[in-house]
């Protein structure tokens, strides 16, 4: 998502709507992955919201769709030359994302305190598992913070606030069961974790990117990489003991 700066250069027509078509296949992905939740109003794989925080995660679910609504409009507005609106826009943004960090954090603290400690995401028990939403959630932030602040430079700040859109789609891309099972207990799943498939997904969008506008873009690949690297950082966290005298102490 253009979050709140304008375009000031011309783009070839190749590629003129692909942010606007990436935004919109997300939030597609994002209604598959969840359609439980905006269906039924159910957990997956079928279970009730947990009680506790029920209101929590209805809260965090509509913050989340939200800003993926955002995303879509925001490459729209540039597009059909409506500057001044994306930027006002672009401020709900900013704010929407603050909120988002907020209840993310909190959602997956909460989250890993009323999971049973025998179960496994991922291979990861809830202690290990919650460096996924809480530190994702800080990803997803700081990608939007350096989108903020190259909003006046579109070669950076366009493929910045996409990334951090993809940075929190893994939680709709997790609860695809046939997907998953793709590279389940492979190399992939012991290096990403449950971000494997939202990085193969940053690399499709980087492929489709440089294929349209005939060019390498450098600040794309250098999003992506820091994307890339922070995934697998995250994961060999997740079992360090350091993280789990962390977990101890937050879920006392």
């Amino acid at each position: 998502m253009n979050t709140t700066g304008s375009s000031q250069s011309v783009s070839p027509s190749g590629v003129r709507w692909f942010y606007s078509a990436a935004s919109l296949s997300l939030l597609v992905l994002m209604f598959i992955g969840f359609q439980l939740f905006y269906l039924q109003g159910m957990a997956y794989p079928g279970r009730p919201l947990t009680p506790p925080i029920r209101t929590l995660l209805i809260v965090h679910g509509c913050l989340m769709t939200a800003w993926m609504l955002l995303s879509v409009a925001q490459p729209l507005l540039v597009g059909t030359k409506r500057v001044r609106w994306h930027m006002r826009l672009g401020i709900l943004g900013v704010v929407l994302a603050a909120g988002i960090v907020i209840v993310g954090v909190k959602v997956g603290i909460e989250a890993a305190r009323f999971t049973p400690p025998d179960f496994l995401l991922f291979g990861l028990n809830p202690k290990e598992f919650m460096t996924v939403p809480v530190l994702g959630i800080l990803m997803f932030g700081l990608f939007v913070l350096v989108g903020v602040l190259n909003r006046y430079r579109p070669l950076m700040h366009r493929p910045t606030m996409l990334l951090a859109s993809v940075s929190v789609i893994g939680a709709a891309l997790g609860r695809m069961g046939p997907l998953n099972a793709l590279f389940a207990g492979t190399f992939w799943e012991q290096l990403f974790g449950a971000f494997f498939t939202s990085v193969i997904l940053a690399a499709i969008f980087l492929l489709l990117k440089c294929l349209l506008s005939k060019s390498f873009d450098r600040w794309f690949a250098v999003g992506f990489m820091a994307f890339t690297a922070s995934c697998a950082a995250i994961t060999l966290i997740a079992k360090t003991a350091a993280w789990d005298r962390f977990a101890i102490f937050v879920l006392q």
